[in-house]
């Protein structure tokens, strides 16, 4: 077991001293970054957005990534969990961004989220009489359904990212190999080198790329030095069918939460979380997709990845996440900052991710067996997940119900094993025991 003590990086308020907090900041940072500008690169191509526009709303994301982030670690009110989350832009509304977005614009789909943010903070502020929908049963295989929704994501970006050109070459597993094999060396080290062992594989990764021509350095050398992020760039429009469908999202959106902070807290912090942490952390969820709206982002949620690190690290210390954020910050006002990692190869991550978005997978399982597994529970596990995460895979099953079924539970299956999982708890009768 790690020494925790005084000023450790495993306390939440411990005194860390800047250079050995800033690095495993940034690590967290270089976990999420693709993961962050991701959705808005797929919607921004499928609408064919002016390059200029493009350019302001990945900029746009760095800013307000870093700023939710900081609401999160440092909370304003009772907004914020006071929690090492880490916050991005959710790849969970891009089916229904790519719908809804060809059907009415990117207007209508900002205007969707803001109205959704307010829906998601009135969801986090009343979370205490919903805590019951929230189990530790329940939390637990949700964050089990997120770690094994993540596991074809790691695996795409370990061959090189879905539909490049060159997916699965040889280059493209050498580097994820490669990174694996540098974090598992540096693993066994102990203090800084273990701790940060994703930023070591991540950068050796990214040099080995560049040693065998997978870097071009093109878009770097164009970017600006320094912009602001631009206020509004695009007008909100609001059309009903939108809103709609979006604010069903947000409430898929307000589970992964739930599932995210009790991954934090059960695998960072060996305890379940409370409910003013579940209140702050859905609310500044719901803030934060508010504020994204205004920069013209897609909703803001906390990373499932980024839970993943903290439980292969347990680097818990809010002061050591704040250095990343403040960072990513910076490359929300420097172009050319966030260019060099723009140009990262997806594999360079894909080892790290694979790794990561396991440690999810184990940290729910870690949680789950903390509960007694009878026979009553053992058959909320087995459904909740033989229908949630195989309809999540066989997302085909759905296609002959009306299309709004399916772009609620057959996007990862986190929704579907919820549910099942919410329902089962509330209507199986406990032992009498219990």
């Amino acid at each position: 077991m790690e020494e925790k003590k005084t000023g450790s990086i495993y306390e939440l308020d411990g005194k860390v001293e800047l250079k050995k907090a800033l690095p495993l900041g940034i690590q967290h940072i270089l976990a999420m970054f693709l993961g962050n500008i991701s959705p808005l690169l797929i919607i921004c191509g499928m609408l064919d957005m002016a390059t200029g526009l493009k350019t302001n709303l990945i900029q746009n994301a760095m800013f307000v990534a870093a700023v939710v982030t900081l609401v999160q670690l440092y909370p304003v009110w009772k907004v914020g969990a006071k929690l090492p989350i880490v916050m991005g832009t959710s790849s969970g509304f891009i089916g229904t961004a790519k719908a809804m977005g060809a059907l009415y614009g990117y207007g209508a789909l900002m205007g969707a989220c803001f109205i959704g943010g307010i829906f998601e903070m009135v969801l986090g502020y009343f979370i205490k009489p919903l805590k019951k929908l929230f189990p530790p049963v329940v939390t637990s295989l949700v964050i089990i359904s997120i770690g094994l929704s993540l596991l074809p994501v790691g695996i795409n970006y370990f061959g090189g990212g879905s539909g490049a050109a060159d997916f699965g070459s040889w280059q493209h597993l050498t580097v994820g190999t490669f990174v694996i094999i540098v974090i598992l060396i540096a693993k066994q080290f102990k203090g800084f080198i273990n701790n940060a062992s994703i930023l070591i594989g991540i950068v050796a990764g990214y040099i080995l790329a560049i040693c065998l021509g997978m870097v071009d350095f093109s878009a770097v050398s164009n970017a600006s030095w320094f912009a602001l992020p631009k206020f509004m760039p695009v007008a909100f429009e609001f059309n009903w069918e939108v809103i709609i469908a979006m604010g069903i999202m947000f409430i898929a959106t307000t589970v992964e939460t739930v599932g995210d902070i009790s991954g934090i807290t059960n695998g960072g912090l060996n305890r379940e979380a409370t409910v003013d942490e579940l209140r702050g952390g859905v609310m500044a969820d719901g803030l934060g997709s508010i504020f994204a709206a205004f920069f013209g982002v897609l909703p803001n949620t906390s990373f499932s990845q980024n839970v993943g690190l903290v439980t292969v690290t347990k680097v818990v210390n809010r002061f050591t996440i704040m250095t990343g954020a403040i960072f990513l910050l910076l490359c929300g006002f420097c172009p050319k900052l966030s260019a060099i990692f723009s140009v990262m190869p997806q594999s360079v991550l894909g080892g790290a991710a694979v790794i990561m978005f396991s440690m999810i997978l184990v940290s729910g399982i870690q949680s789950l067996t903390r509960e007694a597994l009878d026979e009553r529970n053992g058959l909320i596990v087995a459904l909740a997940i033989g229908l949630g995460v195989g309809i999540g895979n066989v997302p085909a099953v759905l296609d002959q119900l009306p299309a709004w079924v399916g772009n609620i539970f057959a996007q990862n299956g986190i929704i579907m094993t919820f549910v099942i999982a919410t329902v089962l708890n509330l209507i199986l009768p406990k032992s009498k025991e219990k």
